[in-house]
């Protein structure tokens, strides 16, 4: 059996696999969507046993009426695709029409409404936040970058904050109850001022607790003021909607709690350095003046006390001429070089140039011309030399002949071939001999 790559073998599965699903069409619940900043859409098509990666292009994306969210319900038409680099096979989306909301989506909604219609979202059930909290509550995740995003922001704002967490599960089944339960503890304890609840964006099944009707009870009966920050900006939970405030972030949510405190310290701390340097400013001053007055006679002259200003007048005069010659000289040489460039950007110079050029081009062309051709008559030459010593012509006015047998063409290459009596026909350069054989003698006789 062949050992194949990593690389052999996606691509036999990607040419088995594709030919066969080219024409698709899929119903299944949105999840996991993400726009990326190319205009593609990313997502995941689910059902109650599976769920398969799917994307939308962009040019695909123009042609849909209404782009999809999380937790629509749709039908997508297109074909499957092996992407290799990462070994995934994915849905190219070429048309997707929607087939009504996903479950989770319709409950959402349900339940938003019976809460709306319960008051329980009314503005007039916002409670404001204290201006100047001492203890700042958080329900969240102890192990998740919610509080420690939280923790980063009070440090930097308000570092003599005090912060109690109360830890929870954000995501699975039994969070929504740990969630209601800590705000609940917070309200028996009244051990804080303000309520941060929150965590990290999500899918809609993943931030779902916060859906719950527990947590938003929890929140709305609530005594101490509480932020929500739920997820990312876009995401909007039933405990954004209930909350007294809803922050985008968690960061966010920690600035919002310590805000006009850490507007105050930060208005008192740059009146104090602004307090502290005028201060210091006036005194400088007045010293000076006073050390001034002590050297000089009241009055005495008017040079006295004008000679330095007028020095600097002066100074600042001659360093204002001076830096007008620095500056015009500049200008000058610019222009000179622009001059210049404009000079050697005329077509006369540019066809001068070329001219010059050309001809150079055509002088070189002429001496390889020639040089070849020498060569090529030496060549020739040579040739003529060398065919000219082989010629028959040129051996036979050495004195050499060639014999042949009478009335023929054949020539007489050996004495073996001559009988006594034979008539002989014997070629010079000049003409041809007839002769008779009279004797046959052999070399080694």
């Amino acid at each position: 059996m062949k050992i194949l790559t990593v690389t052999e073998l996606t691509l036999a599965i990607k040419r088995e696999l594709e030919p066969r699903f080219n024409h698709l069409e899929v119903e299944g619940e949105v999840t996991n969507i993400r726009a990326q900043s190319s205009g593609h859409y990313y997502f995941s098509l689910k059902d109650q046993g599976a769920q398969i990666s799917a994307v939308l292009f962009k040019g695909n994306a123009r042609n849909v009426s209404r782009l999809p969210k999380a937790g629509d319900r749709v039908i997508i038409k297109g074909e499957l695709s092996l992407y290799a680099p990462r070994g995934n096979y994915q849905i190219i989306v070429r048309q997707l029409d929607h087939a009504g909301v996903g479950e989770l989506l319709v409950k959402l909604h349900k339940l938003k409404e019976e809460l709306k219609n319960r008051g329980w979202l009314s503005a007039e059930h916002k409670k404001p936040l204290p201006k100047y909290p001492k203890k700042i509550g958080v329900v969240t995740s102890p192990t998740g970058s919610v509080i420690q995003d939280i923790i980063h922001v009070l440090k930097r704002r308000f570092p003599h904050f005090h912060l109690i967490l109360n830890p929870v599960r954000v995501q699975g089944n039994e969070a929504a109850t740990e969630i209601a339960c800590a705000i609940q503890e917070f309200n028996q304890e009244e051990n804080v001022d303000v309520i941060i609840v929150g965590r990290g964006g999500g899918s809609l099944e993943d931030l779902w607790p916060f859906n719950e009707e527990c947590v938003a009870k929890a929140i709305f009966h609530s005594k101490i003021p509480i932020i929500s920050a739920v997820g990312h900006e876009t995401d909007v939970t039933l405990a954004d909607c209930v909350a007294d405030v809803r922050a985008p972030t968690p960061s966010a949510a920690a600035e919002i709690s310590v805000k006009e405190l850490s507007t105050q310290m930060d208005f008192l701390n740059l009146a104090e350095r602004q307090v502290d340097h005028f201060l210091k400013q006036k005194i400088h001053h007045l010293k000076s003046l006073l050390s001034s007055t002590g050297r000089h006679p009241l009055l005495a002259s008017p040079y006295a006390i004008l000679s330095e200003h007028y020095q600097r007048i002066d100074d600042f005069s001659s360093h204002f001429d001076i830096a007008i010659k620095h500056k015009m000289s500049r200008h000058e040489l610019g222009l000179i070089a622009l001059k210049r460039e404009l000079q050697g950007a005329l077509p006369s110079k540019q066809t001068t140039h070329l001219r010059e050029k050309l001809s150079s081009l055509k002088l070189g062309i002429d001496t390889v011309q020639r040089h070849l051709l020498d060569r090529k008559k030496r060549y020739l030459k040579q040739l003529t030399e060398m065919l000219g010593a082989i010629n028959p012509e040129t051996i036979l006015k050495k004195g050499y002949c060639i014999p042949f047998k009478e009335n023929t063409t054949s020539v007489m290459m050996s004495s073996a071939s001559v009988e006594v009596g034979m008539e002989i026909s014997l070629r010079f350069h000049d003409g041809k001999v007839k002769t008779r054989a009279l004797e046959v003698k052999p070399n080694n006789e």
